[in-house]
């Protein structure tokens, strides 16, 4: 858990990697309610949308984000605000990488740059948190 006083900027969240599974997608779609057949169904996401595979959601990209953020910030503070962008698809198979860094310090204001990393190494969702720690 981090300390305040030992924050600089710069300084890397702890990574988190993730690879989705079949059984994955279909469960994190059943709970948020999402029919979209990309997220499911590989004949119709590679001939009917034309896309290399089964697409991993961007939301729940976003929630591996804040899964990086709450675990590097623990107790010792609260998110303030949380704000991505996916940019380029995922696809099933792939092992993505969740990060980030302290972009700034100002006072017990602490903000993040985050995202995801492809296996080639491209970010396909960056993104910005701001947490704030206790005095």
């Amino acid at each position: 858990m981090p300390k305040l006083e030992r924050l600089m900027i710069g300084d890397a969240l702890p990574e988190r990697h993730h690879t989705a599974t079949n059984v994955s997608l279909f469960l994190y779609n059943a709970a948020v309610w999402n029919a979209h057949r990309i997220h499911y169904d590989e004949p119709y996401t590679i001939e009917v949308e034309h896309h290399p595979g089964v697409i991993i959601d961007g939301p729940l990209q976003g929630d591996w984000l804040t899964q990086v953020v709450v675990n590097w910030l623990g107790d010792d503070g609260r998110l303030l605000e949380f704000e991505y962008s996916n940019r380029r698809a995922s696809v099933l198979g792939e092992t993505l990488t969740a990060g980030g860094s302290i972009s700034a310090i100002d006072g017990t204001t602490v903000t993040l740059d985050v995202w995801i990393r492809n296996e080639r190494g491209e970010v396909t969702t960056p993104g910005r948190a701001v947490v704030s720690f206790a005095a």
